[in-house]
Formats: structure tokens, C-alpha cells, sequence
């Protein structure tokens, strides 16, 4: 474990800083342990003092955990560990909300065009009956919330990216109270499963062009009604 001596004035920062950094190139990985207090205290030329505020900060962050009488060990750090605490501290800002739909709006094409020209034949029958239950749903007076989700997800499936769609699901789930205030709207039901509907047809027939447009339109119809606005993103455009 290569080191540098520790010249900042605020140290446990700096220790932070490097041990994040081997963290990020891969030097450190998930399950290592690290060396004892008084080693690391040594090899960063510092109190150990310093290294203990140090450690209670990266295990605030995640990315350790101190197991007493065992020693620190680097956690496994997901996506959606690292994307959820900012997205939870914008969501409650209305216009944080906006920008989350405006990264819906730049993940979730692209994520669908992506599963037009990868989605497998067993991958595509799974977003068929995902639609036939949600159209039952409707139906049957429900808002089809979970099938709509589950639909969502099933393309990120057929997209066979795993790190863009953990990104996209992780700004989707804290839009989940916004997407049932969406269903609930008068006609919103229907109209969804219709925008789900010409999704499906694109990815089915391979246009990615189409799958993207699909999705960009469903977005904004989404948006537009959540955020109050007449036509989201296009909307706003036209008034430009």
C-alpha cells in the first residue's frame, strides 16, 4: 500500500482523499482490509488520531466498514450507493425534480434504443405480457404502477448495459411517487400504455430510432403533467 506523507493542514481530508482514490483506480477493492491504525498512521507520516477521524469519515461515505476487533474493510460500492444520496437531497426541491426528469430524459432513450437492436426473442415476450397485465390493470381501474415499472426495467434488461440502466433505475425509483401522481391523472392510464405500446413495436422491429423517439415522447407527456408544464420539454422549446 503506496503512500504519500500528509502535508494538508485539515489531514484526515487528505487521507480520505488518497485512500478514495486507490478505491477508484482499483489499487484497494472490495473485501480488502486495511492496515492497522498504527501502520497507516506510519505510512502517512500522521497521528493516529488523524487516521481514526479519517476511517469514521470514509465509513460515513460507504466505503468502509469497521468491523471491532476484526480491522477496516473496503466495501462494495454500487451505483446506486453513490447516486441515490444526492438524488434524495435534489428530489426535494421542485426544481431539483426537473432535473431529474431531464436525466430521465437523457438515459432512457438512449437505454431504448439500446434494447431495440440487443433485446433477445424471450426478452421482448417478457415486455409483451408485462403489457397484457398492465392493460388488465387499467382495466380493471388500478393504475398499472408496478407494470409500468417493471416495463421500464425489462427494457434495461434487453439493453444489456448494466451500469447505465443501475444509473437510470436509481433516478426512477425516487421518481416513483411523481410517476403514480402521473397514473392518476384522468386518461394518463391509457395513454401510457399506449406510449409503452409504440415503444415495444420499435424495439421489436429493431428501430432504434423509433425506440428512442418512443421513449422521448413518454417522457415528455410524464413530465409535462407532473411538473404542470403543457408539453415538457417540447413545450418549452415551442415558447422560447
Amino acid at each position: 500500500m503506496e503512500v504519500a506523507p500528509i502535508k494538508s493542514t485539515r489531514i484526515y481530508e487528505e487521507i480520505v482523499r488518497q485512500v478514495k482514490q486507490m478505491i477508484a483506480e482499483g489499487r484497494l477493492k472490495s473485501g480488502d482490509r486495511l492496515p492497522p491504525e498504527r501502520d497507516l498512521a506510519e505510512k502517512f507520516v500522521v497521528s493516529r488520531s488523524s487516521v481514526r477521524e479519517a476511517l469514521r469519515a470514509l465509513e460515513s461515505l460507504g466505503l468502509v466498514e469497521i468491523r471491532p476487533g476484526e480491522g477496516t474493510f473496503v466495501r462494495e460500492v454500487s451505483v446506486e450507493s453513490l447516486i441515490e444520496p444526492l438524488a434524495l437531497m435534489m428530489v426535494s426541491q421542485r426544481g431539483a425534480l426537473a432535473e431529474l426528469f431531464e436525466a430521465r430524459r437523457l438515459l432512457e432513450p438512449g437505454i431504448a434504443a439500446l434494447a431495440a437492436s440487443r433485446a433477445t426473442l424471450e426478452e421482448v415476450s417478457e415486455m409483451e405480457r408485462i403489457l397484457e397485465e398492465q392493460s388488465k390493470e387499467i382495466a380493471e381501474g388500478r393504475t398499472g404502477l408496478v407494470q409500468d415499472a417493471a416495463f421500464h426495467a425489462a427494457i434495461g434488461v434487453a439493453a444489456h448495459n448494466g451500469a447505465i440502466t443501475r444509473i437510470a433505475h436509481a433516478v426512477m425509483d425516487l421518481l416513483t411517487q411523481s410517476r403514480e401522481e402521473s397514473l392518476n391523472t384522468p386518461g394518463r392510464r391509457q395513454r401510457s400504455h399506449q406510449d409503452h405500446r409504440r415503444i415495444l413495436i420499435a424495439i421489436r422491429e429493431r428501430n432504434e430510432q423509433g425506440a428512442r423517439e418512443a421513449m422521448l415522447d413518454h417522457l415528455d407527456a410524464v413530465e409535462g403533467l407532473v411538473l404542470g408544464r403543457e408539453a415538457g420539454r417540447r413545450g418549452n422549446a415551442k415558447s422560447s
